[in-house]
């Protein structure tokens, strides 16, 4: 970087349609880019530095101040003072630590002169990601490098990253969010089904391997522009997440407020819990956004795929 000059980086959240948690034990998910993310800014200094947000407790910041020291290492540590914007929701399932993570990753590569592919932002984000969470399934920050709706799978034990399937929309694929309830730790949650799967291994790997079935169905329905096969899908997903013991009052409350607004489908997305977000396929989402904004309910649109308007 030359003195005087800034850059601005992005990541986008994501949002998974099919297959959470069953991702995990080596099973297919379909999810999908955010236009909501993470913006990175970074202007010269005297050394690679993060700026961490006041918003942060202790603990968040030693952990991202050593997520990010991890891949600006990688790099070779270029002169830059990075800070971030995040416009995302924070820890309510959206990818927010992936977004930053590969927000972060395109600035340090741009600083050091390299160019910031998705596979190099993956490559960086990767291993912010794992000292986020330990060991994460891969697509978070696989699905915002790529910036693509993705069939990802990793194979279920495997230390690398797992592979992500571009699926191509002939129509518009567009979902509102809604956040509901308060959220529980990821980790809680994670911990709770790993347990209940550990005792009645068999029962679970079944539901497992039906949510990966539903995940393969929705990108075919995606390809063939069969909007109304992936909404069922959805919903026959947020049944088995239920069974799984993942949602709660307040996300099945807004799951099904989101279907009398008329989605085609609707479940919760994350890891669920007593609360978090809810996505629902439309065809026409800004009246529902109106909507449910005039009755309090946080909540955006985005699209994922698809011909965009010009």
């Amino acid at each position: 970087m030359t003195p005087g000059n800034s850059l601005s980086t992005f990541g986008a959240g994501k949002v998974i349609l099919l297959g959470e948690h069953s991702v995990v034990y080596g099973h297919p998910a379909l999810a999908g880019p955010l236009s909501q993310g993470v913006k990175a800014r970074g202007v010269p200094a005297k050394k690679c530095q993060l700026v961490l947000p006041s918003t942060l407790n202790r603990a968040q910041r030693t952990l991202l101040q050593g997520a990010f020291a991890r891949a600006a290492k990688l790099v070779g540590e270029p002169p830059v003072k990075v800070s971030l914007d995040p416009e995302l929701p924070l820890a309510v399932g959206l990818g927010s630590s992936a977004a930053l993570s590969v927000a972060c990753a395109r600035m340090l590569l741009l600083a050091a002169g390299k160019p910031p592919s998705p596979k190099e932002a993956a490559r960086l984000a990767w291993a912010m990601e794992q000292e986020f969470h330990g060991t994460p399934s891969g697509v978070d920050h696989t699905t915002s490098a790529e910036e693509q709706l993705l069939l990802y799978r990793k194979q279920p034990g495997a230390s690398s990253v797992g592979k992500g399937k571009t699926v191509d929309s002939p129509r518009a694929l567009k979902v509102v969010v809604a956040l509901a309830g308060e959220r529980s730790p990821t980790k809680k949650t994670v911990a709770a089904l790993r347990q209940r799967q550990a005792r009645w291994p068999e029962r679970y790997q079944r539901i497992f391997k039906e949510m990966g079935k539903l995940a393969s169905e929705g990108a075919k329905a995606v390809e063939a522009g069969d909007l109304e096969a992936l909404g069922d899908a959805m919903n026959v997903n947020q049944g088995l997440l239920s069974a799984l013991g993942l949602s709660s009052t307040p996300l099945e409350e807004m799951v099904y407020r989101l279907r009398s607004l008329g989605a085609l489908g609707a479940k919760l997305t994350g890891a669920g819990g007593d609360g978090g977000a809810v996505v629902g396929l439309f065809t026409d989402p800004e009246a529902a956004v109106v909507q449910l904004t005039r009755q309090g309910v946080r909540c955006f649109s985005s699209q994922l795929a698809g011909p965009r308007a010009l």
